[in-house]
């Protein structure tokens, strides 16, 4: 899995995300207290509103930001999105007012809205290789695993030294680290958009910034395995969010444990995940994307409805290792669904379509969070920890089952189909052969585009689709 950080470009790109996500880590850690400073005993509904501010900005703003990296060269782009982070970070240890903390938090997560996509759209372009691709998808979800447990662990050793605020400092540094190494790669070109010759339906991909935005949401409604793909994000969504809503409130309330266990529990859950991305790489070669994410978000409801059993129980050391290993499978599933989701994404979008698909991507997965985040927080308020997981389980349940139902078992990237809608002569129909009815007829890889409007639907022995 190392071997893909010999590529120089990509060992660039993965350490400015490394750095990046340490940036915000600290911040994370800041913020909260900063939020204590202000607000006093309100500072978890600051916390709160805060967090769904940052998801708000996940979901308007990726897939303008992906429209627009089809305008602006990829490393300008993810440069100034550094830079505005930095800038927001040393700016906030300066704020008194609680308006401010959301102003700023707005800007902060709107930047990482239009970072994070363009640099998961430029990494395919770097390692054209599925093999190297795979491995880096299993490499930037260790990283995330990894920050989510060095962070909170260098905040708390920095806090020993200075005051809260520098870690804004930290945060700071982090950002412009990853803007240095962004400079410093040389990225390959991306695809040139094809330009709609003379003719042609204007139907497809249109050119303006918002058409292009909801192209990328159309791309997801239009392709099976990207509708699939949804439905997994939100069985993933389902699971997580108990985790990370509730785990501080079953650690302390029901097994009565120090503050110090909220991070064991935690850790459970990231040393699953991390688990599952080292061995990722070696089974996805083997079974394949649809064998190896179906199976792990079926896996995510079994284990709620073990939580549910967990919960109800008395508390005890039995009881206390088996929720350890609930979160650890909870890790290790989610980390299933989710690393093999760029495989899925590249194979489904024109190269010059991949900010827009991973934009696409990122605001609907987000947009399954701020679901169920509220969902787990009035739930286990209002009812306890078993009926959320209760529900949460079946919703999870139903989100695998709508997935399985979604992606076709033979899902091939070639596909037989039509065409009625492009002239004689167009370029693209140029291996097509005329059928009796007077239409086009040729097979290739199949993806929604300007020349490519509905997805093939099967007739018989053969795959055919009308493009218009």
């Amino acid at each position: 899995m190392l071997s893909v950080l010999r590529n120089r470009a990509y060992r660039h790109l993965f350490t400015a995300q490394v750095v990046a996500l340490v940036g915000t880590g600290l911040a994370t850690v800041a913020l909260s207290l900063l939020a204590y400073r202000i607000a006093g005993d309100d500072a978890s509904a600051v916390l709160g509103t805060a967090l769904a501010i940052k998801m708000v900005a996940y979901v308007a703003v990726a897939p303008l930001a992906g429209a627009l990296a089809g305008r602006i060269p990829r490393r300008a782009l993810m440069v100034a999105m550094d830079l505005t982070r930095a800038c927001v970070a040393l700016t906030l240890p300066f704020v008194d007012r609680v308006w401010q903390v959301y102003l700023l938090i707005f800007l902060l997560q709107a930047a990482s809205a239009a970072f994070t996509p363009t640099f998961q759209a430029t990494v395919p372009d770097v390692l054209p290789a599925e093999r190297d691709y795979t491995n880096a998808l299993s490499m930037s979800r260790l990283a995330y695993d990894l920050e989510s447990l060095f962070s909170p662990a260098l905040a708390a050793l920095l806090l020993t030294a200075v005051p809260y605020d520098w870690l804004f400092a930290g945060t700071a540094v982090g950002f412009l680290a990853s803007a240095a190494l962004v400079v410093s790669t040389v990225l390959p070109k991306p695809a040139p958009v094809e330009p709609a010759p003379a003719g042609s339906a204007p139907a497809g991909r249109a050119d303006g910034v918002y058409a292009k935005a909801a192209f990328g949401t159309r791309l997801f409604r239009a392709t099976p395995r990207l509708r699939a793909l949804l439905a997994l994000d939100l069985a993933v969504a389902a699971a997580g969010a108990i985790v990370f809503v509730d785990t501080v409130n079953v650690v302390r309330d029901h097994f009565h444990r120090p503050a110090g266990a909220v991070s064991l529990a935690l850790g459970a859950y990231g040393a699953g995940s991390m688990l599952a991305a080292v061995l990722l790489p070696r089974v996805l070669g083997r079974l394949g994307d649809r064998a190896v994410m179906l199976p792990a978000a079926f896996a995510l409801p079994a284990v709620l409805a073990a939580v549910t059993a967990i919960s109800a129980a008395p508390a005890g050391t039995g009881t206390w290792l088996g929720l350890l290993a609930a979160w650890a499978l909870v890790g290790a599933g989610s980390s299933a669904v989710l690393t093999p989701g760029g495989r899925l994404i590249r194979r489904s979008a024109a190269d010059a379509d991949l900010p827009a698909a991973f934009a696409a991507q990122f605001s609907l997965s987000h947009a399954c969070w701020l679901l169920t985040y509220p969902l787990a927080g009035w739930l286990a308020a209002g009812a306890g920890l078993p009926v959320t997981a209760v529900v949460l389980g079946l919703l999870a349940l139903a989100a695998a089952t709508a997935a399985t139902a979604l992606w076709p078992s033979r899902d091939p990237g070639a596909l037989e189909h039509l065409h009625t809608d492009l002239p004689a002569g167009h370029p693209h129909l140029a291996d097509a052969h005329a059928t009796a009815g007077g239409a086009w007829q040729h097979g290739h890889h199949y993806v929604i585009d300007r020349n490519h409007h509905s997805w093939p639907r099967p007739t018989g022995a053969r795959t055919r689709a009308t493009a218009g």
